[in-house]
């Protein structure tokens, strides 16, 4: 039978692929026991005051339903300072714990140093790993996606215990020391638990913004450069070669991602690539700061050779009437009087970017600063002060080299129905007769003439506020690459369903921002693939768009490559998890031919959630079970909501997850390029398709049911989601009672299913697809389930990742929430339909991993679902109960505020407990 004490198993940052499986690895939660002891007596202490039952509340011996109603808020705010607490001291025993094994001389799994030492074991060549190397290009990209409910406030706080934590345990200190710390870390404990953690207003796209550069500003200007430095360590160290400089860059959607938010306009863009180039250029402030502080060497030493000389009077002549100043007061140091004339431009460049006018020379461009770092360099090596320029100024041009004068690449999202309708009433109104868009038969005939025409004066039409918009988008988008190419990233279109939808962007493009494609590449137009069938005509897609002159002399002309980005939440919520995964290796596949046959180099943009329904499972694992010969040294991801603080709010933990997904790519990439792994040919391709197919029917039986969508409306807070004042798009982005399959947004269909802890997005089909399979095939059957188990990276990522969400699924907690239904005879055979499924999908799991019960593997999600399994059951009840009480009148207009505001509030603590929330 299923257990029903699943509550909650990982952390946020096992939720958000950030772990890689660890031979014999300690139970990081046990380890942490200090930790938590500690954190848990500074919040009782802090708390109790207002919440005298904080500690029973705790220690489980007290539910949050039996608070007196008017601590109840408090007792919700408790728990969430609570579960943020933990995630703090589970990433500060993470880290001390690679630390312990880097001083003991072991290489964790997924570092540099493990990858290239199983290379250099397996006899792979040095040629061979700089050729793998020298392809390296990987970019996480921050989306806008409403998936965080913490507040850059809540962030900034987490951010100063962790450091006050680290400073009081990683040092030797007296005992009345010790006492000081610890009261500076109650301090801040106390600030987090009197914060308000619930937003009061929706944040703005400007202040999305503001969100993404704070992880820049605090931990990841410092932190990429040193990811660099990491790799050229390893592989000085392994094969006594080089690193490239530029392998690993930052890219974002945020203030790009007009996709279902109306409030992404071409202004908006406009103001966040403003800001996100004001957020790189001061950056260098600081640095350039101590180099003229610190590069004292003086002409009494050492002699200057004449080409430094030149560069430093140039440098000099262009900062005006400032010159004489830097001069006298660094006489006889040139070091210092050229660190100070670099940061004179440095604020020039800020002024003129403010519209301001000065006697100094701005940097037209970062590679004219970057040319100037480099000269310091060389000269501070001929001056024989190699360390110097190696420890205090290179890391000022690997940053340079990475965020340039951009910080990060804008991508712009559009959906595929916008950008035809718009381009429809464009072409209505030159040819002067009404063009329906996709439906109109001529349509395809016609984009691929207009591609050939001379491009209109678009001025001049009277078009529609929308398709205004769209227009002066490209305009900007040329205007930004012509200043900055590297500012730009790709434009995505979203619900790409046929080549001609992709042929529409790229005559946006050509007729929008022509200045800037006849002078440089044109700007990368990127599908995204996000249906079943969608991924199925994918590469069907991709053949006729490179079959289309007009569109491969483009393609051409930006360096023989295509992205392709894959949706995994999309395709999940149309198939399942088993389906969806299984029909994204095959779409990765395909592709790949069909570039090879066109010789177009085809990359991969994975569009990955944080939970597991929607592709959150561990970089390395997810990685590692690409298809052979898809990857190849590019990977674009995306990091989305929660998951961005939960892998770049520390430094430590940001290293530690870009280093190991930069090594996961290069260990894919250093596979032998001939093979194939036995999941993509044979006996394996055709147990996947059939698994596959099985899994699916048994999926689209449920969603089909009567009466399913009223099931998962009432049984699930779907609808209240949309109070959460969570991202800039509008609450309708959550979806308002959804009529059918097609309504539902992938967030909040993964969401809402992870709150009533149904979890189903993550297992359900899978026990019947492998039921059924044995069913037919009987011990042979068998067999090959349990070799492929054994041997498939791509199964074994599956099955271990249903596991886990199976794991926190809780059937007695979900039955509360089914009651909620107001058809109970709907409800009541909705629910045997899930139950039975959960359980017999329980039993061949368990026949797979041949464990007695689920998760034994994992007993970090073990040893924290029992320690918070008290907690999380009172929370559920008190959310079914304010549920009903919220809805009794007509919904949450007419509710109690308290009442509403402490719905909010279950949401926000249970999502925090499960470490995600869609």
């Amino acid at each position: 039978m299923m257990s029903q004490a699943r509550i909650l198993n990982p952390s946020p940052s096992s939720a958000a692929g950030v772990d890689l499986p660890v031979p014999a690895r300690p139970d990081t939660y046990s380890m942490a026991k200090d930790v938590l002891d500690l954190f848990r007596s500074l919040l009782v202490e802090v708390a109790s005051p207002l919440l005298p039952e904080m500690n029973d509340l705790l220690s489980g011996r007290l539910s949050v339903g039996d608070v007196p109603e008017d601590r109840r808020f408090l007792a919700l705010q408790g728990f969430g300072v609570w579960h943020q607490l933990i995630a703090i001291a589970m990433e500060y025993e993470g880290a001390q714990y690679r630390r312990r094994e880097e001083r003991a001389g072991r290489a964790m799994i997924g570092t540099f140093a493990d990858v290239l030492s199983r290379a250099r074991d397996k006899g792979i060549d040095r040629q061979t790993v700089e050729a793998a190397v020298s392809r390296l290009m990987v970019q996480p990209t921050m989306t806008a996606h409403p998936t965080e409910t913490k507040r850059v406030t809540v962030l900034e706080i987490h951010r100063r215990i962790y450091r006050r934590l680290t400073e009081l345990l990683t040092r030797d200190w007296t005992p009345q020391e010790v006492e000081r710390l610890k009261e500076a870390l109650k301090a801040e404990v106390e600030i987090l638990w009197l914060t308000g953690e619930l937003r009061l207003e929706k944040p703005s796209v400007a202040q999305e913004v503001d969100w993404g550069i704070h992880f820049f500003d605090e931990v990841l200007f410092e932190a990429l450069p040193t990811v660099v430095e990491s790799l050229g360590d390893a592989l000085g160290d392994t094969y006594n070669t080089a690193a490239p400089a530029d392998f690993l860059h930052f890219a974002s959607w945020i203030g790009g991602d007009r996709d279902g938010n109306p409030f992404v306009t071409a202004e908006v863009t406009r103001a966040a690539l403003s800001r996100y180039r004001g957020a790189a250029i001061a950056s260098y402030r600081d640095l350039l700061k101590s180099l003229s502080a610190d590069l004292s060497i003086g002409v009494s030493i050492v002699s200057f050779s004449r080409d430094f000389r030149a560069a430093l009077d140039g440098l000099l002549a262009q900062c005006g009437a400032k010159r004489t100043a830097i001069e006298a007061r660094n006489a006889g140091e040139p070091f210092r009087q050229y660190c100070a004339a670099l940061a004179c431009r440095l604020e020039a460049t800020e002024a003129a970017d403010r519209g301001e006018r000065s006697g100094v020379t701005p940097y037209a461009r970062p590679a004219e600063f970057l040319r100037l770092v480099q000269i310091l360099i060389a000269a501070l090596r001929e001056s024989g002060a190699p360390s110097a320029a190696a420890r205090k100024v290179l890391p000022l041009e690997r940053r340079l080299r990475i965020f340039g004068f951009h910080t990060v690449r804008l991508d712009i999202r559009q959906n595929a129905t916008v950008v035809n309708r718009s381009l429809a009433e464009i072409l209505s109104a030159i040819d002067g007769k009404a063009i329906k868009g996709p439906d109109d038969p001529d349509w395809p005939h016609r984009l691929v003439s207009a591609l050939r025409e001379e491009a209109p004066d678009l001025s001049k039409l009277d078009l529609s506020d929308e398709a205004r918009d769209l227009v002066e988008l490209f305009e900007l988008l040329g205007e930004a690459r012509l200043r900055d190419p590297s500012s730009i990233g790709a434009f995505i279109l979203s619900m790409t369903t046929s080549a001609e939808d992709l042929i529409a962007v790229y005559l946006l493009a050509q007729w929008c921002s022509d200045k800037a494609s006849s002078i440089m590449a044109p700007m990368p137009i990127v599908p995204l693939f996000e249906t079943i069938d969608d991924l199925r005509a994918s590469h069907e897609i991709l053949d006729t768009i490179f079959s289309n002159r007009a569109v491969r002399r483009l393609i051409r002309e930006a360096g023989d490559r295509q992205e392709v980005m894959l949706g995994y939440s999309d395709s999940n919520k149309d198939g399942g998890f088993f389906t969806s995964n299984w029909e994204l290796a095959k779409a990765q596949v395909a592709l790949k031919r069909i570039g090879r046959k066109h010789r177009v180099e085809v990359s991969f943009f994975h569009g990955r959630g944080g939970s597991v329904s929607r592709g959150g499972a561990p970089a390395g694992r997810a990685i590692a079970a690409q298809p052979i010969g898809t990857v190849e040294g590019r990977m674009r991801v995306t990091e989305q909501g929660e998951i961005v603080s939960a892998k770049f709010a520390n430094r430590g933990t940001a290293l530690t997850i870009l280093e190991r997904l930069v090594g996961a790519v290069l260990d894919h990439t250093l596979q032998p390029p001939d093979t194939a792994r036995p999941d993509e040919i044979g006996e394996y391709k055709e147990a996947f398709e059939a698994l596959s197919g099985l899994s699916q029917v048994k999926y689209l039986d449920l969603v089909r049911m009567p009466g399913f969508i009223d099931y998962f409306n009432e049984a699930s807070p779907v609808e209240e989601l949309g109070l959460l004042k969570i991202g800039s798009r509008p609450a309708r982005r959550f979806g308002s009672a959804p009529q059918n399959l097609s309504d539902l947004r992938a967030i909040p269909w993964v969401f809402a299913w992870s709150q009533n802890r149904h979890m189903l997005t993550g297992w359900y089909g899978i026990g019947t697809a492998l039921s059924s399979f044995t069913g037919v095939r009987g011990e042979s059957g068998h067999t090959l389930l349990k070799k492929m188990y054994d041997t498939s990276p791509l199964f074994q990522l599956v099955i271990d990742e249903a596991e886990k969400l199976l794991f926190q699924c809780d059937l007695t907690i979900a039955r509360l929430y089914a009651d909620l239904v107001n058809d109970p005879i709907a409800a009541k055979n909705v629910f045997a339909v899930i139950e039975a499924e959960a359980k017999l999908t329980e039993e061949m799991i368990l026949f797979l991993t041949q464990e007695k019960s689920l998760a034994l593997r994992f007993p970090e999600f073990r040893t924290r679902t029992e320690s918070m399994r008290p907690q999380m059951e009172g929370l559920h009840r008190l959310q079914v109960d304010l549920l009903r009480k919220v809805r009794a009148g007509r919904g949450a207009d007419d509710a109690r505020a308290e009442d509403v505001d402490a719905l909010l509030m279950t949401i926000h603590v249970i999502s925090g407990g499960l470490g995600w929330t869609g």
